[in-house]
């Protein structure tokens, strides 16, 4: 990367803008690794269709890729996955980003436990798996190189997300 800004307000933003990309970048190579095809990833802010306001998205192509055994768990991993990133690459993860995605979690997942310490040790569960998943090599160097093409163009296609993937394996294999 550049020298940091001088600007303090300017250099939080590019620390902000940088674990957004992170983020994204988990969200979409735990998709990618899950089967689950990407129509593009972006570190461009926005609303929410629920009120508020997101940081970035990844966002998957509808009806596609191959079907899981465990789509539940799935969608799970997927939302874990960016604070994950964000947390290994930045050493820390924004509060706002992960909020949202935490919710999610608990909401896709609320069905699968009766006591809400059951749905603890669950996310509790699948936080684990989604560590032990991204500590792949492969996984670390692909989402090392799709955050910083979002940070060069804050926009990438699902194509050329699942091309920076494929690299990394191949670097892997």
């Amino acid at each position: 990367m550049n020298e940091p800004p001088a600007d303090p307000a300017a250099r939080q933003a590019a620390i902000e803008l940088t674990a957004t990309a992170y983020h994204e970048a988990g969200h979409a190579v735990m998709a990618i690794s899950l089967g689950r095809p990407i129509q593009k990833v972006t570190i461009a802010p926005g609303p929410l269709q629920t009120g508020g306001y997101r940081l970035g998205v990844c966002e998957l192509r509808k009806g596609r890729g191959r079907s899981s055994q465990d789509v539940v768990e799935d969608e799970a991993l997927i939302l874990l996955a960016g604070m994950v990133a964000e947390a290994r690459f930045t050493g820390r993860y924004c509060p706002r980003g992960a909020a949202q995605d935490l919710r999610t979690v608990e909401r896709v997942l609320e069905g699968r436990a009766k006591t809400q310490r059951q749905l603890e040790r669950l996310q509790r569960r699948l936080l684990d798996k989604t560590e032990h998943l991204l500590s792949d090599e492969a996984h670390a160097v692909a989402i090392e190189r799709i955050a910083k093409e979002l940070i060069e163009k804050t926009t990438i296609s699902g194509r050329a997300v699942r091309h920076l993937f494929e690299q990394a394996k191949q670097q892997f294999d």
